[in-house]
């Protein structure tokens, strides 16, 4: 395991593999992902939530699959990704976007990098049963006859960094579920464990921010939702470093 922040460590086998961008946080730092707490209030958090459960313009969110001329051709595939997408209300994108304003800095001071353009907002569902496998937010994995992984093609240099705004929260089932809460559905980092090897799991509440690096070092999974409602906003960042 290679050390990449004061707390987490990387497979050796991810630095090894081949990818287009390695690039890091300050080693120094505590974690190489930054959380935001009550980047927004549960009241808005809830707001979210009710408009997305109440809105019947829905589509089946869709994969990064095919190269055509260096252009992705995103497809539906349920055995890799299981969930809805919405489009929030102007009324709603504003207040996300003013709470980004307000943490701009402080993301780019982390990440050592200016952010440029940014995609729509995603306002993703996972409903009991969900999830994504395993993959990075930049890149394609290359896998050969064996299904081992050897390489990863980076499809969508566009993307330098992720944000995930949980507007729902984790509970498990010995808890007393809220409103807006859900069961399983976590977010894995695939390749960032602890000191003690524990794999990285986020358990966020409603109004917290995970932002990270969409290279293939950071690549994660949502587990399947067990239970309730999993509802986030996520969004892709250009950035220049």
């Amino acid at each position: 395991m290679i050390q990449i922040s004061e707390h987490i460590f990387c497979d050796d086998f991810i630095q090894e593999c081949y990818m287009e961008s390695k690039l890091l946080p300050n080693p120094y730092l505590e974690y190489p992902y930054l959380i935001i707490e009550n980047f927004l209030t549960h009241e808005e958090c809830n707001l979210i939530v009710s408009e997305i459960k109440e809105s019947s313009e829905v589509d089946k969110a869709m994969v990064k699959t095919t190269i055509l001329n260096s252009v992705v051709a995103p497809s539906v595939v349920e055995e890799i990704r299981k969930t809805s997408i919405y489009k929030l209300s102007d009324y709603l994108e504003s207040i996300y976007h003013e709470n980004f304003l307000k943490h701009q800095p402080r993301i780019e001071e982390y990440f050592s990098m200016a952010l440029t353009t940014a995609t729509q907002i995603q306002a993703l569902e996972y409903k009991v049963g969900d999830f994504y496998i395993k993959h990075a937010d930049d890149s394609n994995e290359v896998i050969d006859k064996e299904g081992n992984t050897t390489g990863f093609i980076c499809v969508a240099p566009q993307r330098k960094l992720t944000t995930v705004l949980f507007v729902s929260t984790h509970e498990t089932k010995k808890d007393a579920f809220c409103i807006n809460s859900f069961d399983g559905g976590e977010l894995i980092f695939n390749y960032l464990c602890d000191a003690d090897a524990k794999q990285i799991k986020i358990e966020p509440k409603a109004g917290d921010m995970v932002v990270f690096l969409s290279n293939p070092i950071f690549s994660h999974e949502v587990l399947p939702v067990k239970s309730g409602y999993r509802a986030t906003l996520v969004q892709w960042h250009n950035s220049i470093s």
